[in-house]
């Protein structure tokens, strides 16, 4: 009679579903928190959490070691240095802005320790022959070409005018939209490059105005988005297009400024009624979760930290053979077909397909290209109400 107890309870527990004999992986996430990006490292933040959630479903249970860099290159590398020498981590997804991103990629090396790096778009970061940096995000080339293309659909742009935050981020957009603008025959009349925070941008946009440009391309934050936006208005800028290469002009904070921010476009790597597997359940659960929309940054962070977590977990934690098959690996879920490849002077980069947003009425509306479309896009500009 015993024995056939001691059966039955090994049979029931040979019987557990995956879940209760959750792979045990060590990860960590290096993000703005606070500081400034502060308000785009939420989204980040709270894409990580919804991806725990959906891992655990999947039998993998993941130790999470969180540092904040608060938007400093020299916090991103004390962070890294920690996570992979002290944490002994298996691999690590972040951060979120480039210029503290391209600070510890070269740490990835030096350590071999893989890292993913979600959103951060300057071009260099993977043009580095990096064999330990893997990035899931577009290129700030990307940002540009996606948003010049679609510009040149609707109308004859003849001329661009070129402003940026004077940062990695910003810098890298602005060349890549000067050098597409070239290719594309619209001539540069102006380049203004400002300090982010500034708290006056009249000078710089007067100057702007008095070009008198087709186009209006943008690399901001949030709150420069908003102030730049605001003060546009104030000095009755009309080009036939304003431009935002994602970032903050991507944020529901920027949408919710309605009098300045209708009919700006935003390329973006991500929106909520893209047809990509899962991205639409992906954006209800978010919105019930955290009770407001996700930007594209939710969306990178949760498939970065789902790639990376998965392919440490088969590997047993073993980093080499993490590097290996994030290398060699494919995946399609949120963010459409994931890759890593080389090409175009780029290493374990993802060649992902760019989104242009418009917000209309409030509210972000996929414009661009014509397969993704869900509203018709407002052009050319029609003047400030």
């Amino acid at each position: 009679m015993f024995g056939k107890i001691q059966a039955t309870a090994l049979a029931l527990i040979l019987a557990l579903p995956m879940a209760a004999q959750a792979a045990k992986v060590k990860i960590g996430f290096v993000n703005s928190i606070t500081g400034p990006e502060a308000p785009i490292g939420e989204n980040l933040t709270n894409g990580v959490t919804l991806a725990l959630e959906d891992l655990k479903k999947k039998g993998i249970d993941v130790e999470l070691v969180k540092e904040d860099d608060t938007g400093k290159p020299e916090k991103s590398m004390a962070a890294f240095e920690k996570m992979a020498t002290r944490d002994r981590v298996a691999g690590i997804v972040g951060p979120y802005s480039s210029k503290c991103a391209n600070a510890i990629a070269k740490l990835a090396e030096k350590y071999k320790t893989p890292l993913l790096i979600p959103v951060a778009s300057k071009e260099e970061i993977t043009r580095q022959n990096l064999k330990w940096t893997f990035r899931l995000s577009a290129t700030t080339y990307d940002y540009a070409t996606i948003l010049l293309d679609m510009a040149t659909s609707l109308g004859k742009p003849r001329t661009i005018a070129i402003i940026n935050e004077n940062t990695d981020f910003g810098t890298s957009g602005a060349k890549s939209a000067k050098d597409y603008a070239g290719k594309k025959g619209i001539r540069v009349v102006a380049e203004e490059a400002y300090a982010p925070g500034s708290p006056d941008y009249r000078s710089t946009l007067t100057k702007i105005k008095s070009k008198k440009p087709d186009l209006v391309f943008m690399v901001s934050y949030v709150a420069d988005a908003i102030l730049l936006m605001r003060q546009s208005r104030e000095i009755g800028i009309t080009p036939q297009a304003f431009l935002g290469a994602g970032a903050g002009f991507a944020t529901v904070s920027f949408a919710k400024e309605k009098a300045i921010s209708s009919n700006v476009f935003s390329s973006t790597q991500w929106t909520g009624d893209v047809n990509w597997p899962g991205a639409k359940e992906f954006n209800r659960r978010y919105i019930a979760k955290f009770g407001k929309e996700p930007t594209y940054h939710a969306a990178t962070a949760y498939e970065s930290m789902m790639i990376m977590a998965e392919t440490a977990a088969k590997a047993g934690g073993n980093q080499e053979k993490i590097r290996s098959a994030l290398k060699s690996g494919k995946w399609n879920g949120i963010m459409g077909e994931v890759k890593f490849a080389d090409y175009e002077g780029y290493t374990n980069q993802n060649k992902h397909q760019m989104l242009v947003e418009q917000i209309q009425n409030g509210v972000h509306q996929t414009v661009y290209p014509p397969k993704y479309v869900s509203k018709k896009p407002v052009y050319p500009f029609p003047g400030w109400r």
